[in-house]
């Protein structure tokens, strides 16, 4: 799918009409089968190569692919500017990712499988999960929360979404969120009472058998996780995915540079770029896949206008 690329001047000036555009996507409908998922239905026609190789490399540790991205958002810094002034306070460079995110989930549902129990899955949600801390001090407590999206949201409806959980999150001053509850209650256990439980929500994990309500607040569970350095004020780190659970992508960006490049005419043209460093389980799908996808999730990043509409076609991952 292509679409024109918009120019900043033509952001500001409809945004709500953009926000208030009717829903034309109707996920599938699909009864559970045997060797679904709570979280995810099997994947019955993926190729035997990919079905092998969860076996070849059982844990998510041996399937780690790494690398290097750098984005053009001279484009995004300026809609983030017109957002703010239309109202969305404190609008940001991460609600511009994570729409570009969720919208290359719409195009190439094969980002959102995950390997569990030796099995590829396709993911029934967007779930993306992100740590924050509830004030930018030493001392304040870490928290993870996790946001759910559609497939055909809109930029607005990310950002109402994720700054909606982020408040609900900030309200208390101590821990309060379920993941917080939940890691306290297992962490005041005894050590060889928690080393038996952690090996049996391994087992119980392996097999599908974890209560919903676990999965719910679990941070090892989930579409993709992001962390962005640049809030630190330091370049972005390559950041491992856990064999715990079964998120398949961790995104890592790091602070703003700009760079001064030499045009024919002997002027120069100033650009901002920004730096990610990702971090994937290559066994949900091929290079190629993989390729594909973050070449569209660039291009989303570096225009956010095309995420103010709701993408023309919303595709289903394979049976």
């Amino acid at each position: 799918m292509t679409s024109p690329m918009l120019e900043t001047t033509e952001i500001a000036t409809d945004i709500h009409e953009q926000s208030s555009q009717p829903r034309t996507y109707t996920p599938v409908k699909r009864k559970k089968r045997f060797k679904d998922r709570k979280e995810g239905r099997y994947l019955r026609t993926i190729n035997a190569m990919n079905k092998f190789m969860p076996f070849i490399m059982p844990q998510r540790c041996d399937a780690l692919n790494s690398f290097a991205e750098t984005m053009d958002v001279t484009r995004a810094d300026a809609f983030v500017k017109d957002m703010i002034a239309a109202g969305y306070e404190n609008f940001s460079f991460l609600h511009v990712m994570l729409a570009a995110y969720v919208r290359t989930v719409s195009q190439k549902p094969g980002i959102n499988r995950f390997v569990s129990g030796q099995r590829i899955y396709a993911r029934n949600n967007i779930e993306v999960v992100m740590t924050i801390k509830k004030e930018m001090s030493l001392e304040s407590p870490d928290t993870c929360i996790k946001v759910y999206f559609e497939p055909d949201d809109t930029i607005e409806e990310i950002y109402e979404k994720f700054n909606a959980t982020v408040a609900k999150e900030k309200e208390t001053a101590e821990l309060g969120s379920d993941f917080d509850k939940t890691a306290n209650t297992l962490a005041n256990l005894p050590r060889p009472i928690l080393r038996f439980v952690v090996r049996m929500l391994n087992w119980m994990d392996y097999h599908g058998w974890l209560p919903k309500f676990l999965t719910g607040v679990s941070p090892f569970h989930g579409s993709m996780i992001i962390t962005s350095m640049g809030s630190l004020g330091i370049k972005p780190i390559y950041h491992h995915i856990y064999n715990f659970g079964n998120l398949p992508i961790f995104v890592a960006y790091g602070v703003k540079r700009t760079v001064k490049e030499p045009q024919t005419d002997g002027s120069s043209k100033t650009r901002r770029l920004i730096d990610l460093k990702v971090v994937t389980d290559e066994r949900i799908c091929d290079g190629y896949y993989f390729a594909s996808a973050f070449k569209l999730m660039r291009r989303y990043a570096e225009n956010p206008a095309l995420l103010q509409k709701r993408p023309e076609e919303v595709f289903e991952d394979i049976d």
